[in-house]
């Protein structure tokens, strides 16, 4: 029989259930609940818990009628958390081409329509209505990564932050789990790291201990006792090119281990950014997948299939952060450039519970992460890294500071793979190909590959990789080469599908002709095609809205109208246009 009270409760039955009248906060998620570590309202509720608090989380509530879902539970005694899920929510509806999707692969049965657009507002919104004076804390990707002002590519218009139009109390971006905490102990306090919020000019605390920032331009960015104050929001509305100095600012302060606070003026109040808390330890990430987290969805979605969980149920994340620096990606924008490691031991007990799942075969479907081959990976002098903004360690080429031991990474494999309930274990997550040596890959091609490897070239034109900050088209030649010579070796039959990108900035139509004549030459039918899509806070965002490339302000071409990004998608497929 299923224990209701091994979950979060979701309705007042099971607060019931646990002899509570009322909970201390109470969660709003626009996915469905999992209980697993991949999910962040199930991690955030129950860290929480952890902590002492009582906890209970209301998923995909529905935001019309007579709004029941928001009030069901009552008032929670210290604040509502709210959060779109694990994709921004316009992503989640909307393709590149911006039509409606018809699947959510985070709703029971894959079902359209669980979430309104722009999630976090709504909700947010709808609580203000029905619980004026209970503080309201954001998070999530969506929150994230809409913190400051930012382009809405599905409206096409720069939009302010999102604390403006939501009207929370208080936003969380990264990874919650320490903050969420010192909010619960302390209340809405603005001096929380890697929170930010709405204040008066009057309200912003300095922080003596960080370095002033000073702009060249008088009327750029500018920094005083430890704050760096960006151009105005509506600075950036009459100026690309102040939108463009925006972006570079936040993004290297990002990528510091010692950022500074950011503030950005937005009407007649202030966006506050504090700095973020110190990288987490091994430990501290540890803890966390040690809570008591069922590693199901909740019992209430009984026999639905939730497409999200199926891919995930049988596999492990064993860090976080990403240093690749990807200009498309959000991963390090969000996570961190520095990367925490769990141990061997955490990552052994979490196998040895998913060993136990119902459907269970002996398979792992991935011992990977945000780049699946940088588990354990640092700087080798840490006091250089402290000096250090590059957004990349490996772009435009690896840092010399970088530890690639692949030890502690092929000890985890080996120790994997002599359990006694484990057939296979596969790497599933995507691999940097320019990070790998001979040992390693023949490793992951021989014994971690299901059948297909698929990799993320993105481009064969050399001028957009560099924008991309992805590896020269060589690497991915030479890394192919490396691939069918270990394929043969070992008298395997295993395929490498490269990934690609038509219409990220920089990229003409000649570019997408030069990549379908060497997808034809090579024999490659490209199956799924990413045409790009532009999402908040990412550099190349900022060059398709700009026009211009924030580090040197030179012009980027973008294709922007609907006939010229579907023409470039077109060229993926010259197999199909060939067929008589």
């Amino acid at each position: 029989m299923v224990d209701l009270k091994a979950y979060l409760p979701t309705t007042k039955k099971e607060m019931q259930l646990r002899g509570w009248d009322e909970v201390d906060v109470i969660l709003f998620s626009g996915d469905a609940y999992i209980d697993h570590p991949a999910f962040g309202a199930a991690v955030i509720g129950r860290v929480l818990e952890h902590a002492g608090y009582k906890v209970a989380l209301v998923p995909q509530p529905d935001w019309r009628g007579d709004h029941r879902d928001f009030t069901k539970l009552g008032r929670p005694r210290l604040f509502f958390g709210v959060t779109s899920g694990s994709l921004d929510s316009m992503v989640n509806h909307y393709t590149a081409a911006k039509r409606l999707r018809s699947d959510d692969a985070y709703t029971p049965e894959g079902r359209a329509g669980a979430r309104p657009d722009y999630c976090t507002i709504t909700y947010c919104k709808i609580l203000r209505e029905h619980f004026p004076d209970v503080p309201i804390v954001i998070g999530g990707i969506e929150a994230s990564m809409r913190r400051f002002s930012h382009y809405d590519y599905w409206s096409d218009k720069l939009m302010p932050s999102i604390l403006v139009d939501s009207t929370a109390d208080l936003l969380i971006y990264g990874a919650g789990e320490k903050a969420i905490l010192e909010v619960a102990q302390r209340g809405i306090q603005h001096d929380i790291p890697q929170t930010a919020y709405l204040s008066s000019a009057g309200e912003i605390s300095e922080s003596p201990e960080r370095p002033a920032q000073r702009s060249n331009s008088d009327s750029g960015p500018s920094a005083e006792g430890g704050l760096i104050t960006l151009c105005s929001y509506e600075q950036e509305c009459s100026s690309l090119r102040a939108h463009a100095e925006n972006f570079r600012i936040i993004e290297t302060e990002s990528n510091k281990i010692h950022p500074s606070t950011l503030v950005q003026p937005t009407g007649e109040q202030m966006v506050v950014a504090n700095p973020p808390y110190p990288t987490m330890t091994t430990e501290e990430l540890d803890a966390i997948y040690d809570l008591p987290f069922q590693y199901m969805p909740h019992p209430k979605y009984k026999d639905k299939r939730i497409p999200a969980y199926e891919m995930i149920r049988f596999s492990v994340c064993m860090h976080r952060g990403c240093f690749g620096g990807c200009s498309f990606c959000t991963i390090s924008a969000h996570q961190g450039k520095q990367i925490t490691s769990r141990s061997k031991d955490s990552i052994l007990r979490q196998i040895e519970k998913i060993s136990t799942l119902p459907e269970w075969r002996g398979n792992l479907s991935d011992l990977g992460g945000p780049s699946a081959n940088m588990y354990s990976m640092h700087g080798k002098d840490l006091s250089l890294c402290e000096k250090c903004a590059r957004p990349s360690c490996l772009q435009p080429a690896i840092c010399k500071n970088l530890n690639k031991d692949f030890g502690p990474l092929l000890d985890i494999y080996r120790s994997v793979d002599k359990l006694p309930y484990i057939r296979h274990s596969y790497v599933g997550s995507g691999i940097r190909y320019d990070l790998m040596n001979e040992e390693y890959g023949r490793e992951l091609i021989t014994k971690h590959v299901s059948g297909r490897l698929k990799v993320a070239p993105e481009h064969t034109s050399e001028s957009v990789l560099k924008l991309m900050r992805k590896p020269s088209w060589e690497h991915f030649m030479r890394f192919r080469e490396f691939f069918l010579k270990v394929n043969d070796e070992a008298g395997l039959n295993l395929q490498l599908i490269p990934y690609f990108i038509s219409s990220h900035p920089g990229c003409t139509q000649r570019d997408m002709t030069n990549l379908a004549d060497w997808t034809r030459k090579m024999h490659y039918h490209p199956e799924q095609v990413q045409d790009f899509t532009p999402t908040p806070m990412t550099l190349s965002t900022t060059m398709f809205f700009t026009g211009l490339n924030p580090y040197t302000m030179e012009p980027v071409y973008v294709a922007r109208k609907k006939e010229e990004k579907q023409a470039q998608r077109n060229q993926f497929f010259w197999y199909k246009h060939n067929k008589k």
